[in-house]
């Protein structure tokens, strides 16, 4: 029993845990390594997909690390699926209905495993290139084994926006959506974010959701950061996710797991 026993730590990855070269310092590992050795758990909840999650460090964590915005929790100890909150058929019609009324997007599907491409497009393509993704390419969404944890559309600033409206007329309770960087548009199943993965997650693990706290910069964590007993921002944090914050803490590029640990510190004592 150590004075973090109980607790969990979820901390976003692009922008949060890591500095701009992707890689944990080693003053983020110590941390972390301290935290957890005294009884707290410590994980990632990200946007990225099992295909495209650089996974390198698994002595600096020790829960399931949340993948896809909320939409599968992966073990990376024992290599399976943990949960997959996964789009089902009822994204057949959705996928379908921007495939033929928004030509020009890409559409990117992601069960476990496998990665499918509708419409194949410049952006998507460098897509799964820089991450080394392989993917197939297919004419309809039927053709990609369901769940996906995720779905992608990738497409140009206005088309983008015209998909939104039409989701939100037409599907706003068949699933959920949000803009993320790059000009894509990410799609999960209805009711899932990283907020309700967090919470599943801290059931599963036993962890009082008063004890459950959160890291993150950007939109897409907005509903974890509001899930959680406290919300930590750091300072490169965009305005969404600071508007949340209950603490801000120094930027990832100056170790900003660091400070949230020395913060947590003082009040377990």
């Amino acid at each position: 029993m150590g004075k973090f026993t109980g607790t969990l730590i979820a901390s976003d990855f692009d922008g949060t845990l890591v500095p701009s070269s992707k890689k944990l310092t080693n003053a983020v590992q110590e941390a972390v390594a301290y935290y957890m050795q005294n009884g707290g758990y410590f994980t990632v909840c990200t946007g990225r997909t099992h295909q495209g999650f650089p996974f390198s460090f698994p002595e600096s964590v020790n829960a399931p690390v949340l993948l896809c915005n909320g939409g599968m929790a992966y073990d990376y100890h024992r290599n399976e699926v943990v949960f997959c909150d996964g789009i089902g058929d009822e994204g057949l019609a959705v996928m379908r209905d921007i495939r033929d009324f928004f030509p020009r997007v890409a559409i990117e599907m992601y069960p476990y495993g496998a990665t499918y491409a509708i419409h194949l497009n410049e952006k998507s393509e460098r897509h799964f290139t820089s991450q080394g993704i392989p993917f197939a390419i297919i004419d309809d969404p039927a053709d990609a084994p369901r769940p996906w944890a995720k779905a992608m559309i990738g497409g140009e600033k206005e088309e983008i926006a015209g998909i939104q409206k039409f989701l939100a007329a037409y599907y706003h309770n068949k699933i959920s959506f949000l803009p993320t960087t790059g000009g894509f548009l990410e799609v999960m199943r209805c009711g899932v974010d990283k907020g309700s993965a967090l919470l599943k997650l801290a059931r599963r693990l036993g962890v009082d959701k008063a004890h459950v706290y959160a890291v993150g910069d950007g939109y897409n964590d907005v509903e974890m950061l509001r899930a959680a007993a406290l919300a930590f921002v750091p300072e490169n944090g965009d305005a969404f996710s600071k508007a949340e914050a209950d603490y801000i803490v120094r930027s990832n590029e100056e170790d900003a797991i660091v400070h949230v640990i020395e913060i947590l510190d003082s009040i377990y004592k």
